[in-house]
């Protein structure tokens, strides 16, 4: 019997399962939350409720209840009695009002680990005196290359400006195209107290309005950023390159440089398009232009992925810095420009330190994702009569750019991103560790990053490789053992993981603040999935993202019939939602709950009679973290 009973199971439905015997180590830590409203003022004993909702909630003694009732407070574990149905703990801090900007980003960069308090007295005394030049020894080890008509692009604002880029014509009718990188290596010395930090810290988080630096802002905003019209120290390299951008030769060189402009990235295409102009820095940019849209379309053709995720852009008011206008950022010829430059910069390096150092070079690596993955794309491109191919990177690549639908542009940009969902996350490792080292969504056998060491910690141990390999600068026992640059990266990726949720965090935090003094709004948007009980929107004006429900659970609701395969999702029987269909929605802010503050959708066209009184939406959804951008 039961051998028969096991062969009518359907084995796909079998799931590992396991049980807990014990605990090696508890992952306690500070958590961040609010007492809970129905506090009795006499009692001592109360109930902490975390921001974080895997947490449970935690019993506290304090006679301070009355005064921390509507503060975000700190709260440590201490431990959790077999007989309890709460661990119990103790108050630790007062952190402020809750709702209030500066409580909240302290809030948030708590519970995402983002290390963020100021530099120690012992990380400072490493930082060099001031008033600071550039010695004649500095020029005896470098290439002069102030001669040259370097400038950055950058986004409006930017003040730590890690790369620059200059383009000319050589003697011989071929082009000099050189990628230039502050050179924080210089200033940051192997195992000193500046460096730990650094290493610990491991990447610059950008939140709305702060910027949590990995390195003290002597560095990060005035010496080795490449601002305009002063000297500084750089890691170069350079490419002697033909008319179709195919390489000649590549060197590196540790540098000086004087950029000749700090431009952003309007006023670089202003000067691209503007006919009247042809200064040097013109003429350098449309060099560049012209290349980059060669290795483009060079990348496309191997099969790089041509991603999407909206990004959106906070306004802010001069006075109260509060979000005036939210909307998704404009990208222009020359992001591409710069973006397609600082990969070939990476590659070339990666290239160059595995060749010299085949055991310990720190390498980055995209894995393709499972097939699987592309369940959803695929049945989503199908229900619009296309067929997208996931048996490779070039075939999905090629997919997506036949996917046209005529009469609905915005297609092409909803299928990519939901393509960029299916997406495995990309991760730092040491080549002596691993032996897949292909970034599937750049189509490159092997990539690095160096063109961002002001603001990531691996590209600083990645220049001093470089050093190493071209015999500008010394060794070290840490950097040739394998081992502990595993270690880094381990604490790299995890670094790098926990920034892009305190960033998704703060556009979270800010998207409610615009939207808290704006009463109702009725907004287009696109059904981005279609799930059992609910629809999840875009609106793509915003970048933003809400669930609209037609049941909850527990509660009455409509008739709903779901189909897996459309996947479709039909209300009463008097409608029908597909993937990518155009609605409209009411989006609201609701403050019921001051430390869960949701925005709220109600879908008002197509109108579908419910059950409900209304439909509801969960937590606030932004994609702006979420998108793996070209891994620049």
């Amino acid at each position: 019997l039961l051998k028969l009973y096991l062969c009518s199971l359907d084995l796909n439905m079998l799931k590992p399962t396991g049980r807990v015997v014990g605990i090696i180590k508890r992952n306690w830590r500070p958590f961040c939350g609010m007492l809970t409203q129905s506090q009795i003022k006499e009692a001592t004993r109360h109930l902490f409720t975390p921001a974080d909702r895997h947490i449970p909630r935690i019993r506290i003694e304090t006679r301070q209840a009355s005064a921390l009732v509507g503060h975000r407070i700190i709260v440590a574990i201490d431990g959790w009695p077999r007989n309890s149905r709460y661990p119990n703990g103790h108050f630790v801090r007062n952190l402020g009002g809750a709702g209030d900007k500066e409580t909240e980003t302290e809030v948030l960069l708590l519970e995402h680990d983002v290390p963020h308090q100021p530099f120690s007295k012992a990380v400072l005394s490493f930082l060099p005196r001031m008033p600071w030049a550039i010695t004649e020894e500095d020029l005896k080890v470098r290439a002069d290359l102030r001669h040259l008509c370097v400038c950055s692009v950058d986004p409006p604002g930017c003040t730590d400006i890690d790369d620059a880029l200059h383009c000319r014509e050589l003697d011989n009718g071929n082009l000099e195209v050189g990628v230039h990188i502050a050179d924080v290596s210089h200033f940051i010395r192997p195992g000193n107290a500046l460096d730990q930090e650094a290493a610990n810290r491991g990447t610059t988080v950008y939140l709305c309005g702060k910027r949590i630096d990995m390195v003290p802002e002597l560095l990060s905003s005035d010496l080795c950023s490449l601002r305009s019209n002063v000297d500084r120290l750089a890691f170069s390299c350079v490419w002697e390159m033909n008319r179709n951008a195919e390489i000649i030769r590549t060197h590196f060189t540790k540098s000086v440089i004087n950029s000749k402009a700090s431009l952003t990235y309007a006023e670089a295409q202003m000067r691209i398009d503007d006919a009247t102009m042809n200064d040097d820095i013109t003429n350098s940019l449309r060099g560049l232009n012209a290349l980059a849209k060669i290795l483009k379309g060079r990348r496309i053709e191997k099969g790089a992925l041509t991603l999407s995720s909206p990004e959106v852009r906070f306004h802010m008011d001069s006075e109260t810095h509060d979000p005036i206008d939210l909307q998704t950022k404009e990208l222009k010829d020359t992001n591409s420009m710069v973006e397609e430059f600082m990969l070939l910069a990476n590659i070339s390096v990666a290239q160059k330190i595995y060749e010299e150092f085949s055991e310990c070079a720190l390498l980055r690596k995209h894995p393709a994702p499972p097939l699987s993955n592309y369940d959803i794309l695929v049945k989503a491109a199908k229900s619009r009569d296309l067929e997208i191919h996931t048996d490779s990177a070039k075939a999905l690549a090629d997919s997506l750019n036949a996917a046209v639908l005529g009469g609905f542009p915005y297609f092409n940009t909803l299928l990519r991103i939901l393509a960029t969902r299916c997406m495995m996350q990309a991760i730092y490792f040491c080549s002596g560790m691993d032996s897949d080292f292909r970034h599937y969504g750049l189509a490159s056998p092997i990539y690095t990053h160096f063109t961002s060491p002001i603001r990531r910690y691996s590209d600083i141990i990645v220049h001093r490789l470089l050093a190493v390999a071209i015999n500008a600068d010394g060794t070290y026992p840490d950097l040739m053992d394998k081992h502990k640059q595993s270690t880094l990266c381990n604490n790299l990726n995890y670094r790098h993981k926990m920034a892009q949720y305190a960033q998704r965090a703060s556009v979270a935090f800010h998207t409610q603040l615009f939207f808290k003094n704006k009463g109702i709004l009725n907004e287009e948007g696109f059904i981005l999935f279609v799930r059992k009980n609910a629809i999840i929107i875009l609106i793509a004006k915003f970048g933003l993202e809400g669930t609209v429900f037609f049941k909850n659970k527990g509660k009455p609701g409509p008739k709903l019939s779901f189909d897996s395969e459309g996947p479709s999702l039909t209300v009463e029987d008097q409608h029908t939602f597909h993937m990518f269909d155009k609605v409209k929605v009411t989006v609201t802010l609701d403050a019921s709950n001051i430390q869960h503050q949701k925005i709220r959708m109600a879908l008002v066209e197509p109108v579908v009679s419910l059950h409900l009184s209304r439909t509801t939406s969960e937590d606030l959804h932004t994609p702006a973290a979420k998108k793996p951008k070209l891994d620049r």
